[in-house]
């Protein structure tokens, strides 16, 4: 299982929000610093949010973005605020090496169309539940479409992997939503990246148990709850 170590930035620093609510941020520190610890601890890819961007569609960390890169021996995987082709290219052009969409799939859908066949092996689908259902425009907004739907729509236009988050989870530290995440896994025919409320090494351990192909690791790092470099002996598989 692949460990994806999450910095999401906000006003220029690392953060962890609560459920998605942006009124309920814990911030700390320097995004640069923490991409370093996580890369010392063993971590080959970390996820990089852009908030701001995941609440207004204005990004604002490609300069971050390209500093981990230049610094660091790491992979990236990055979303939040990619709502047009253009911004994309220029995501990926400051440095990741993949992009999480999901937002753009609800309100753009030509346009997530065109990102699949133009950026093959580098769009990750993001795949944002509240209570089943698809959430987009940093989780201020559900669709009408099932998670699970929305999942399977991705998978026929050639995507393999997903980020999917349960909203109520989300920095809550109160345990992974692991029967959703294998639903996913299952239905969609996905690799199935775990995101929310995974608050120790029993969660870690029961999603690698099932077969999930990564998590997202935040809140339980940043408070010492998980240590990552243990994690990555005891659950991570070579990216």
């Amino acid at each position: 299982m692949i460990l994806f170590p999450a910095i999401d930035i906000l006003n220029g620093k690392a953060v962890r929000l609560y459920r998605g609510d942006k009124n309920a941020v814990t911030e700390y520190g320097d995004p640069i610093e923490f991409a370093e610890k996580w890369v010392e601890a063993g971590a080959e890819w970390l996820h990089v949010v852009d908030l701001a961007g995941a609440f207004s569609g204005e990004s604002g960390i490609d300069a971050i973005l390209t500093e981990i890169k230049k610094r660091f021996n790491v992979r990236v995987q990055s979303g939040g605020g990619l709502r047009r082709i253009v911004d994309i290219r220029r995501r990926l052009d400051a440095g990741a090496d993949r992009v999480v969409l999901g937002t753009m799939a609800a309100l753009h859908p030509d346009d997530f169309a065109l990102a699949t066949f133009q950026f093959p092996e580098k769009i990750v689908a993001g795949i944002d539940a509240k209570d089943g259902r698809f959430a987009v425009q940093g989780w201020t907004m559900t669709t009408d479409i099932s998670a699970v739907d929305f999942g399977k729509k991705c998978r026929r236009m050639g995507i393999r992997c997903a980020l999917f988050t349960d909203i109520e989870k989300d920095g809550a530290m109160d345990g992974a939503n692991v029967e959703a995440t294998v639903h996913m896994q299952e239905e969609t025919g996905l690799n199935i990246i775990a995101s929310g409320g995974i608050a120790s090494e029993a969660d870690l351990s029961a999603l690698q148990a099932r077969g999930v192909y990564g998590a997202v690791l935040g809140k339980s790092i940043y408070e010492g709850a998980i240590d990552l470099k243990q994690a990555i002996a005891d659950y991570g598989d070579k990216a």
